[in-house]
């Protein structure tokens, strides 16, 4: 029996299993969480669709999920979301054991039509690129415990071109300081889900310095085990409750408006992404740049470059 079956093969899914609840929970750990969270919403929201209309969601009929399809394109749902619903219904039916409806042509084809009608492109978050930093950074009041927090969240998370769950999930047992920076251990992570484990070498350089402000807060804050990141309530008042990979968004947002820039077109990922971009800007090789991304395949790290490079050598340098 497949790690997918395992997984879908439960109460409330239509299906009865004689499996224990350890054997259910290595099932469920197929996925990561986030995709097993999305896949579970998506899934709650075809099977509402359907009961209002009073048809069959497992299993459903291609028509059901043509028709579903369509009604997500006339809502105004691009398409990558779509594509992620159908992969929902897809990987909910196959875990059941039934036959799945979005390998039916009809539905295929209607897909297409979606993709040629409404495009493909999905909407880029601006990446939060070195100067951005520096402008974030100029608002943050380093004076309070909340400060000296979010300034080390804001630059640890860009030195590090860490993803927002894998930020918040660091913990003090986790660093290593050395005299060039830090490094952080992640036991598990996008790319890693078999958790044998990634190192990410932290540079610490010579403006931003990123290991010290971390050293800093943790000194600040007295935290020495445990999450390195953690809710601050008011007056300034230290919780051992880790933060959420959605405030690291916000965060990022609420400086960004601070400092007077577009906070809508940024997020949690634009760290990351800003990494990247000045790494391609300052002429870093893609196999530098990818052992502090962990990206597995290069072509998401040439995107970045393109971009970066995208006014250096132009064909019309010398005639514009």
């Amino acid at each position: 029996m497949s790690a997918l079956t395992l997984v879908s093969l439960q109460p409330g899914l239509d299906g009865v299993s004689d499996l224990s609840a350890d054997a259910l929970d290595y099932g469920r750990a197929a996925l990561s969480e986030n995709t097993m969270r999305a896949y579970r919403g998506d899934w709650h929201e075809f099977q509402v669709w359907c009961a209002d209309r009073q048809r069959p969601h497992l299993p459903a009929l291609p028509a059901t999920v043509a028709n579903y399809a369509s009604a997500l394109a006339c809502a105004g749902k691009k398409v990558p979301t779509i594509s992620r619903k159908l992969a929902a219904i897809r990987f909910f039916h196959r875990g059941a054991g039934v036959d799945n409806p979005t390998d039916n042509a009809g539905v295929a084809a209607i897909l297409k039509g979606i993709r040629r009608t409404v495009g493909t492109k999905a909407l880029q978050k601006a990446p939060a690129t070195v100067d951005v930093i520096h402008a974030l950074m100029a608002r943050i009041d380093v004076g309070t415990l909340q400060g000296k927090r979010d300034r080390a969240l804001l630059l640890l998370g860009f030195a590090g071109a860490f993803r927002r769950s894998e930020l918040v999930a660091i913990t003090v047992e986790d660093l290593t300081f050395s005299q060039e920076g830090v490094d952080v251990f992640l036991p598990k992570s996008k790319t890693d889900q078999e958790a044998k484990g990634q190192s990410v070498a932290v540079f610490n350089g010579k403006a931003l310095k990123p290991a010290d402000r971390l050293a800093e807060w943790l000194q600040a804050a007295s935290v020495t085990s445990g999450p390195v990141f953690r809710r601050i309530n008011r007056g300034d008042h230290l919780t051992d409750e880790p933060l959420s990979p959605q405030s690291v968004a916000l965060l990022v947002k609420k400086y960004a408006e601070a400092a007077g820039l577009d906070f809508d077109k940024l997020s949690g990922h634009s760290l990351r992404a800003g990494f990247v971009t000045s790494a391609a800007e300052n002429r870093a090789s893609i196999s530098r740049i990818m052992e502090v991304t962990r990206h597995r395949d290069p072509r998401t790290v040439e995107t970045y470059v393109r971009r970066a490079d995208r006014f250096k050598d132009h064909a019309g340098d010398g005639f514009l």
